[in-house]
């Protein structure tokens, strides 16, 4: 792109992955536009006030249906104009006619390396099963749950002690480096999705993604 990319970001609550990308966007080519929360009480839509971001409040709960809100949400999200959509910690199942509107550009971060441990308690299941390791996956957001192609992971390793609680820390910080990465690829039109592949400078990434774990 040649332009700045526009971005919208929807939240559920402190916003930690917000604040990420609200801290790399000064060293980037994106710019936040706004930041929308399902729940008034979400701590990111501080953040975004703190940091001059339009921001504002849409409940699931004064809607009928998860299609009448995410019809809503559609507008108030296209009233933007964004060139990406990023959920970042937004606790939401979104319907497969929102996913289509976006497909493409939208994106998701999600607390394992997928596609191992989709859906809830990824930490808890990664040391259940004796994993020696455990990351996070930011993916392209397709109709299949936690289910489209893998862009970045990284990976952190897990000991013997551990509590979910422990893993959950290590990965946060890695999922703070790995989403402005994201962002900055998509925004300077290198990264894209193509008949559910994702492509970096036109090469489909592998199956997990681009491992960012050293870098």
């Amino acid at each position: 792109m040649t332009e700045t990319c526009r971005v919208v970001v929807l939240i559920s609550g402190n916003g930690s992955n917000l604040q990420a990308l609200i801290d790399a966007s000064a060293q980037s080519n994106y710019e936040l536009i706004a930041v929308i929360s399902n729940k008034a009480d979400a701590f990111g839509l501080q953040r975004a006030e703190q940091a001059g971001i339009d921001h504002e409040h849409l409940s699931h709960k004064a809607f009928d249906s998860r299609e009448a809100f995410d019809d809503a949400l559609r507008k108030r999200i296209d009233h933007y104009q964004p060139d990406l959509v990023v959920l970042a910690g937004f606790m939401r199942i979104l319907s497969a006619g929102f996913v289509r509107h976006y497909l493409g550009r939208l994106i998701n971060i999600h607390p394992s390396l997928l596609p191992k441990y989709p859906g809830l308690h990824t930490h808890q299941r990664a040391l259940d099963a004796g994993d020696r390791e455990a990351g996070a996956t930011v993916h392209f957001v397709t109709e299949e749950l936690d289910g489209g192609p893998p862009i970045i992971q990284a990976k952190v390793p897990i000991s013997g002690n551990d509590s979910a609680e422990d893993v959950a820390k290590r990965v946060l910080l890695q999922e703070y480096r790995i989403y402005p990465q994201a962002v900055a690829w998509f925004a300077s039109g290198r990264l894209r999705l193509n008949h559910n592949e994702a492509l970096l400078d036109d090469s489909v990434l592998p199956p997990g993604g681009v491992d960012w774990t050293d870098a």
